[in-house]
């Protein structure tokens, strides 16, 4: 099920603890590893941590502190690093709460190892950080169908996102897909980083998109017994974010 994060609670948190840095009186922080710093840009937070107890991987050279304002709409937040080719390397975040991030003075906090999503290092060289707010969606249960879907369907359709006021871009479009696996089904980009689940169902063999409608797709699944078909409206219900280029040495 899709986690939610309450934007209107981050922004009050983010305040109490930029609040509580700035107190001449020492206090204890709830985040012991984060200390007091100037406001950051999403283009400036990205650095080297040389600190070995940082590093959740035998390489603490190689972490790469990230941190980001999260586009003002509650829902839940999916990140990934991509090369300097634009390829998706490792997914960081999928459909993540606020939990698993620290909260720094002004931003979100989270931390990479370098290393790609089967555990391999990647070489050195520049990388990118980018993700996707994902709002309320709400899924439609059309039940099974008699009918298949149609033929000659693209892996992937476009959809129009909301415009993020941080970063002062136009609306942007995004490639969205259908991938499962042993949990269920589920909304990706186009290149593989999970964006929303759609149903909790075992046993699938195959999943397809097909858009219904200007802002709305359907998912058809099928595990062996037939087409099962779920629609999701409103899917513009999305704000893109880009965390900025950084170097790994």
């Amino acid at each position: 099920m899709t986690r939610k994060i309450n934007f209107a609670f981050l922004v009050a948190t983010l305040a109490s603890v930029a609040a509580a840095q700035e107190s001449p009186t020492p206090t204890s922080s709830a985040m012991p590893r984060e200390s007091p710093s100037p406001l950051i840009s999403p283009k400036e937070s990205l650095t080297t941590l040389p600190t070995p107890e940082q590093t959740p991987s035998g390489s603490p050279a190689r972490t790469v502190r990230i941190s980001f304002v999260p586009p003002p709409l509650e829902g839940s937040i999916s990140l990934g690093v991509y090369d300097k080719a634009g390829k998706l390397v490792r997914i960081l975040h999928a459909e993540a709460n606020l939990s698993e991030f620290t909260i720094g003075a002004d931003a979100l906090v989270t931390q990479w190892d370098g290393k790609n999503d089967d555990a391999e290092d990647l070489p050195i060289g520049k990388y990118r950080a980018r993700g996707y707010l994902v709002g309320p969606l709400k899924v439609q249960d059309l039940g099974q169908v008699a009918e298949s879907p149609p033929q000659n369907s693209p892996a992937s359709v476009k959809v129009k996102l909301m415009a993020n006021p941080l970063a002062g871009d136009k609306r942007s479009m995004i490639e969205v897909a259908a991938g499962f696996d042993s949990d269920g089904s589920y909304l990706e980009t186009a290149d593989g980083l999970p964006l929303f689940t759609v149903s909790e169902s075992p046993n699938l063999t195959r999943v397809l998109v097909v858009k219904s409608g200007d802002k709305s797709v359907d998912i058809w699944q099928d595990d062996g017994s037939g087409f099962h078909r779920f629609r999701i409206p409103h899917l513009d219900k999305m704000m893109a974010f880009d965390c900025g280029e950084f170097e790994l040495r």
